[in-house]
């Protein structure tokens, strides 16, 4: 996506057409469309040809750039999980795992990143029916994509829970009291932000259901938006799609309980449940 944003600038600059450009790597205007939204892989080949009809001449940034292609076609670390990863998700962890902030409201489930691992083979075992291996992998691959909240430079994680999710016995009050310790652990981290929408609270923005808005890296790109949907995922692209998102958010943190009054809600259904 990177890439792809600073291709369209160079494109942009020179005045050449998406047609024109397509024309050059023997591909067509919509090619060259998917190549700048990131939506498809780059040849190393195909960016050199471009970088030479958008006149880079510069070595360094045609070095820099043309790495940037041969590291876009390399496999994340969950290719070991390919059989379980569908090609949205494998969009959506590569963003997660690079993205600067991540925000989200969750109306039905504790958000993935703050899941327990008894937890999440509840909630996995709701939404797949798995058993046996291939549902203990998909565990597996959840827990491993917390590991970003605990290396040296994590995002900020910044995440509003419907009380709906914190009140819902996923297998037990034991577990969900783990659960909700587990957030009580969680919200002590500088870069973990965690609000409770309650009940009293009524409608709000978000009641739809839920959304994720991430930030990539660099300032480049616009932030991205994700909806989980129960068959897939989608990623709304529109500038006016993703600023309503952004706005829905916004509001929604301004409705939801302020992030100094967390733990005391938490404590509160802990004793509760």
């Amino acid at each position: 996506m990177i890439l792809g944003a600073r291709l369209r600038r160079l494109r942009e600059a020179r005045g050449i057409t998406g047609a024109e450009a397509g024309a050059r790597i023997r591909a067509s205007h919509s090619k060259i469309s998917r190549l700048e939204m990131g939506r498809t892989g780059f040849k190393t080949h195909d960016v050199a040809d471009l970088l030479t009809l958008y006149g880079v001449t510069d070595e360094d940034e045609r070095a820099t750039l043309l790495a940037l292609a041969r590291q876009s076609g390399s496999p994340g670390w969950w290719h070991v999980y390919h059989d379980l990863v569908p090609s949205w998700l494998n969009v959506y962890l590569g963003l997660e795992q690079t993205a600067t902030v991540i925000r989200g409201y969750e109306l039905q489930f504790v958000p993935g990143l703050l899941q327990t691992e008894e937890y999440a083979h509840a909630v996995l075992r709701l939404g797949f029916g798995d058993a046996g291996e291939r549902i203990e992998r998909r565990v597996e691959l959840r827990m491993a994509r917390q590991r970003i909240l605990f290396r040296e430079r994590p995002p900020h994680v910044w995440v509003v829970i419907d009380e709906a999710a914190l009140r819902r016995s996923m297998a037990g009050p034991p577990l969900m009291r783990r659960q909700l310790g587990r957030l009580l652990e969680l919200s002590d981290l500088p870069h973990v932000t965690i609000q409770v929408i309650p009940f009293h609270a009524g409608g709000h923005a978000a009641i739809a259901g839920p959304v994720t808005i991430l930030r990539p890296p660099g300032g480049d790109l616009p932030d991205v938006v994700y909806l989980e949907q129960p068959t897939g995922g989608i990623f709304p692209d529109k500038p006016q799609d993703v600023e309503q998102y952004r706005h829905i958010m916004n509001r929604l943190v301004i409705e939801s309980e302020p992030p100094t009054a967390t733990r005391d809600f938490l404590f509160r259904v802990l004793r509760e449940t």
